[in-house]
């Protein structure tokens, strides 16, 4: 799913690709898309593009006469800049934002069609999109503790829910926890004052770290290859490949559609984390560190 990095650069080119031309048409090629029935897709066209937005992963175009159209791409949804009238794909296209000088095509790989479009009437109406977490790149250190212990959760839990903090998901709290040296089942009433310091201080750099990498990649272009898995993460979609700092195998934890990757020596002392599905199963058998689950595959 993209997150915040991710949508910051889309949010960015598209208001330098599209911002201040006028929204020629709507074209909706999924009807499991549009959310909304009114205002209908029929009057967004014709209306300049006056503003982008991020409203937590969510991509917010803001039109003239106070019309707003609310993009949340989930999982597997993707945008993409075309030629004019550009055709919307057959099997994975969604919808067409055709302006003057381009298209935006919307498509999503999976079958599972969780993208969608919501299209509302005046700003007071994106309160019901905004899920009231905090911008971690914009908040202190004193409002960035109060968040997280707000509730006592699992820090990847804590960082995760978009109730505490807009735009980290699976991805970025993998990477912000492994800069940070903090385990991901740590729980957020067992932090010092030294580990939410330390862990402020790599929300910020790992989330503006890529951001800049996505920039610089794309240019004067339009980022057209936003994955979950960049070549250039520490843990994150590197289940059992070296950790790039310690060279231990890394780890994972799997729960429901999701897993946790994280470097047991780096962040947990070499202890292995718990599956809750494989650690049942096995029991006694489950390796409790790196050491023993080394044995264990050597047939030791």
């Amino acid at each position: 799913m993209p997150e915040l990095p991710d949508v910051d650069v889309y949010v960015e080119r598209l208001q330098a690709k599209a911002g201040g031309q006028i929204l020629t048409s709507l074209r909706i090629g999924s009807p499991f898309l549009l959310r909304t029935v009114d205002p209908p897709a029929s009057e967004m066209a014709g209306r300049k593009l006056l503003t982008v937005e991020r409203l937590g992963k969510r991509i917010v175009m803001g039109l003239e006469d106070d019309l707003f159209m609310v993009l949340h791409l989930m999982v597997s949804g993707r945008i993409r800049w075309k030629d004019p009238g550009a055709k919307i794909p057959g099997r994975v296209g969604l919808a067409a934002f055709d302006f003057e000088d381009g298209t935006l095509i919307l498509t999503e790989v999976s079958k599972k069609k969780r993208a969608s479009l919501f299209l509302v009437r005046g700003r007071e109406a994106l309160a019901d999109h905004d899920r009231g977490g905090i911008d971690p790149l914009t908040c202190g250190l004193k409002a960035f503790k109060a968040a997280i212990t707000r509730e006592n959760r699992t820090l990847k839990r804590g960082l995760t829910d978009p109730r505490i903090f807009s735009g980290i998901g699976n991805s970025y709290s993998d990477e912000i926890l492994f800069h940070s040296k903090l385990p991901p089942t740590r729980l957020t009433s067992k932090l010092t004052d030294a580990q939410l310091k330390t862990l402020h201080t790599k929300t910020l750099e790992v989330l503006e770290d890529y951001r800049d990498r996505m920039r610089a990649e794309v240019g004067d272009g339009f980022p057209d290859k936003v994955t979950a898995f960049r070549d250039d993460f520490y843990v994150h979609g590197r289940y059992r490949k070296p950790c790039r700092v310690c060279d231990k195998p890394v780890q994972r934890i799997r729960y429901a559609e999701n897993e946790v990757n994280y470097c047991a020596k780096c962040q947990c002392g070499g202890k292995l984390l718990a599956d809750r599905g494989l650690s049942r199963l096995l029991k006694k058998d489950w390796p409790r560190s790196l050491d023993e689950l080394e044995i264990k595959r050597s047939g030791g």
